[in-house]
C-alpha cells in the first residue's frame, strides 16, 4: 500500500539548516551522530589524506558511510558532492582528482557554505568550488559530473525521485553515482512518514 508523504518540503529544510548549522559552528557539541575524525577513521577513510586535512575541514564532518569505498576517484575526473556540508568529502575527493580534476561541492545551509568557502580559501583548494543549492536542483549544469558523490542527504530530501534525476542530469553518460545514506527496509508507518521532526532525529 502506498502512502503519501504530506512533509512540507520547507519546514523539513528549516528543520535540517537549523541542525546542521550548529554542527558546523559548534562541532564540539553532542549530537545524537557521530562526528570528525573519529568518524572518518570508523568509516575507513584514507588517513594518509584525512590526517592532511586541517581541522576546519574534518571537524564538522557528519557522514553515514563512505562512498569513496565504492570505486576510486582518478586524476582529472570532475566531481559534485551533493550535499557537502562542511565540506569534508568535497577536500577528499580534490586529493583524489588532483589539480587536473574539478569538485564542485554543493549545500544549502548557509553556516555550512561560509565554513567550507573559508577552509578551501586558507587551503588554497582551487579546484574546489561551493555552491548553494538544493540536491533538488543542483546548480550544475548538465552532464558536467564523471562522478556524483553524497554522503547522508538523500535521505533527508522529501522528493528523492527529484533529487535522483538531478544527480543524473548533472552526470556525464556512463558516469558514476557514488552515495552512502540511511535506507529502512521495512515498512514505516504513516504516523511517523509524515512527522517532520522523525525525518531529521
Amino acid at each position: 500500500m502506498s502512502v503519501e508523504v504530506t512533509v512540507n518540503p520547507e519546514i523539513l529544510r528549516e528543520q535540517v539548516r537549523s541542525k546542521y548549522a550548529e554542527v558546523a559552528v559548534s562541532p564540539e557539541n553532542k549530537f545524537h551522530f557521530h562526528t570528525g575524525r573519529m568518524l572518518a577513521a570508523h568509516l575507513g577513510y584514507d588517513s594518509d589524506i584525512v590526517d592532511g586535512l586541517p581541522d576546519e575541514a574534518v571537524e564538522s564532518f557528519a557522514g553515514v558511510a563512505n562512498p569513496f569505498s565504492l570505486h576510486a576517484l582518478s586524476q582529472g575526473e570532475s566531481v559534485v558532492d551533493a550535499g557537502a556540508g562542511a565540506g569534508f568529502d568535497s577536500f577528499v575527493a580534490a586529493q583524489h582528482v588532483g589539480s587536473d580534476g574539478r569538485v564542485v561541492g554543493v549545500d544549502m545551509t548557509p553556516e555550512m557554505l561560509l565554513k567550507s568557502r573559508k577552509t578551501a580559501a586558507a587551503m588554497r583548494a582551487v579546484n574546489v568550488d561551493f555552491r548553494e543549492g538544493l540536491l533538488e536542483a543542483l546548480p550544475v549544469e548538465d552532464e558536467w559530473a564523471d562522478v556524483v558523490i553524497s554522503n547522508g542527504v538523500f535521505n533527508l530530501c522529501v522528493d528523492k525521485k527529484q533529487a535522483f534525476d538531478e544527480a543524473f542530469r548533472v552526470l556525464k553518460p556512463g558516469g558514476r553515482l557514488q552515495f552512502a545514506d540511511i535506507a529502512n527496509g521495512g515498512e514505516v508507518p504513516e504516523g511517523a512518514l509524515n512527522n517532520v521532526d522523525l525525518w531529521t532525529a
